[in-house]
């Protein structure tokens, strides 16, 4: 028997399934039941298909576990670690890298994939959707997650229920349903988390600085956590005098040495560690130990964010800065589930994560954003002039401080639009909007674009990538595209003649074959490297000769075997532009 809201997210998937063929996501929040909803939707899509094939993808062992259990019914398990391979039942519970590495066994038998986890959604996971869609183009994809969101990209869906737009290039189309955490605490499904003060000193984490993946950097990491004992022992002791009539510690660290700093400020007798390098079986009875809670302090590095359940976990304490809001809500979750003689759930953070990802102190209402991967170092938002989304796009360097209108293009001090022969000049990076609509039963992508390629055939606005018209499939040829292949290839013929920049010139006198006494230079370009021979006394030489100080570009030609120069300090050669 499902719970009313489990009961409405999903009708909300089958309602969708049954109109369209893009994905779409459910958001419930850790400790809601998602597993009962898996089940029950692959049960409703095994049946309203007539008896086609569902394929429910988790991320781990555990998972997949937890969610076949709540399945009523024949059911087969693919997962090598599992140690099963069965695809003799038509619902079937799998982990994607089996999947991936048996691909070949998976057919258009399959209607559905149900993805839990969805915001670990993979290039993996995708290939294997692709597969499936291959071999069945109504192939239906439904994802269910606690975080809708990721590292660096921000929500992985493009508009809500209500068709309001994120502003995010998601993999999902549409959010159908989502559940407010506070819903559950106030139902008394979930336990209340408190933040609780912190009696000690914390980690400096502000001036962490992210690579380009979005990742805090190694060096910062070492920084702010590596040769800190003595205050992680502080912190540790805190920890403990605010556990003293607590169930359950769960300690988050940043590092396996950081992890062992822990543990060695910890009672032995009440506490373990678990990291990627412990051994499945030793873990298995870590954490069996930890939920008959004969140990009451559990350490962990990035192991137990997602998939594992110890209801009576009452202390969440993170000592590890997280760049990732979907984490830090994981981890939180860890202890929500309801549980006898628990009242709430202390959480006490030493890493500044609240602080950095939910600035009002509300932790379940963190800022998401995507990182911004263009040039510019701010967003603009732009409303589209078709279906009016408001876009969210990385901005163009504003040297002249220009301001901007609301369907982001650059405006003149009369509020006019900033015009080149091109067109109105977009403050932005993005290209099309990003809005979608129901034409005729069906998603359509809104066709607005700030920035295209006309087509010379048919006048059809295509992407600027676009090597083809959209529309009468002509090539689209770039008049600088070509000005600049043809550059390329004319610099990588020295038949042709040449007048390139010297990076170096090395001089020498040497003997020809002939027996003249001779010049040799040997030039170096950036396009190649080549020796040049002048008789002395010859015109070559004497034009060499001449020059009073290291010439700046030479002009050249390979006749035969042997280089000519024509001679020097010429305007070297240049990428055409039209004007």
């Amino acid at each position: 028997m499902l719970r009313d809201y489990q009961q409405l997210a999903h009708d909300e998937a089958i309602n969708w399934v049954r109109k369209y063929t893009e994905p779409c996501l459910i958001e419930l929040p850790t400790g809601a039941g998602k597993s009962h909803v898996i089940a029950a939707i692959a049960s409703t899509l095994h049946e309203i298909s007539k008896g086609k094939h569902i394929l429910c993808l988790q991320p781990s062992l555990e998972l997949l576990q937890q969610n076949s259990s709540k399945y009523i019914g024949d059911y087969s398990l693919f997962s090598a670690s599992a140690n099963k391979t069965c695809l003799k039942h038509p619902v079937v519970f799998a982990t994607a890298k089996t999947v991936k590495n048996r691909i070949h066994r998976f057919g258009g038998q399959f209607c559905a994939v149900i993805l839990d986890e969805a915001h670990r959604i993979t290039p993996t996971i995708i290939s294997i959707i692709d597969s499936l869609k291959e071999q069945n183009p109504n192939l239906r994809v439904i994802g269910l997650s606690a975080t809708p969101y990721r590292l660096g990209t921000g929500y992985i869906y493009r508009q809500d229920e209500k068709r309001k737009a994120t502003g995010h290039d998601g993999y999902f189309l549409q959010r159908v349903y989502a559940l407010p955490a506070r819903y559950l605490i106030d139902k008394g499904y979930l336990t209340n988390p408190v933040v609780g003060a912190i009696n000690s000193g914390h980690y400096e984490t502000k001036d962490m600085q992210v690579n380009k993946g979005g990742r805090f950097n190694a060096n910062d990491i070492d920084k702010a956590y590596h040769g800190r004992g003595r205050l992680t022992s502080s912190i540790v002791a805190d920890v403990v005098a605010q556990a003293k009539d607590r169930q359950g510690v769960m300690f988050f660290a940043a590092t396996i040495q950081h992890a062992e700093e822990i543990l060695e400020s910890l009672p032995p007798e009440l506490s373990a560690i678990v990291t990627g390098n412990t051994h499945k079986d030793e873990r298995a009875l870590i954490l069996l130990a930890f939920k008959a809670r004969r140990i009451k302090y559990l350490v962990n590095v990035e192991v137990l964010t997602t998939g594992f359940d110890a209801p009576h976990v009452d202390v969440i304490a993170i000592l590890r800065a997280t760049e990732s809001v979907a984490l830090l809500q994981q981890i939180i979750g860890r202890g929500l589930r309801i549980a006898d003689g628990k009242s709430d759930c202390l959480v006490l953070d030493y890493a500044e994560n609240i602080e950095r990802h939910c600035p009002d102190g509300d932790i379940f209402n963190p800022e998401i954003e995507a990182a911004i991967k263009k040039k510019g170092d701010y967003f603009v938002e732009a409303e589209c002039p078709i279906c009016s989304m408001i876009n969210q796009f990385a901005g163009k360097p504003n040297e002249q401080h220009l301001d901007i209108n609301k369907y982001g293009y650059f405006i003149d001090l009369e509020g006019n639009p900033v015009e080149t022969e091109y067109g109105p000049t977009p403050a932005h990076f993005g290209r099309r909007c990003n809005g979608w609509s129901v034409i005729s039963g069906k998603f359509a992508r809104c066709e607005y674009r700030w920035t295209f390629k006309p087509c010379p055939h048919c006048d059809a606005e295509n992407d600027i990538a676009a090597r083809y018209c959209a529309e009468c499939k002509g090539e689209l040829i770039d008049p600088n595209e070509k000005l600049v292949a043809d550059f390329i290839a004319h610099k990588k013929d020295p038949t042709q003649v040449q007048t390139d920049r010297i990076l170096t010139m090395i001089c020498g006198h040497t003997i020809s074959r002939a027996g003249n006494e001779c010049l040799r230079i040997t030039f170096t370009t950036p396009h190649r490297v080549f020796t040049f021979y002048a008789v002395v006394g010859s015109k070559d030489h004497a034009r060499f000769d001449a020059l009073k100080s290291q010439p700046l570009t030479v002009t050249y030609q390979k006749k035969g075997d042997f280089y000519r120069v024509y001679g020097y300090n010429e305007i070297a050669d240049e990428i055409p532009q039209l004007a």
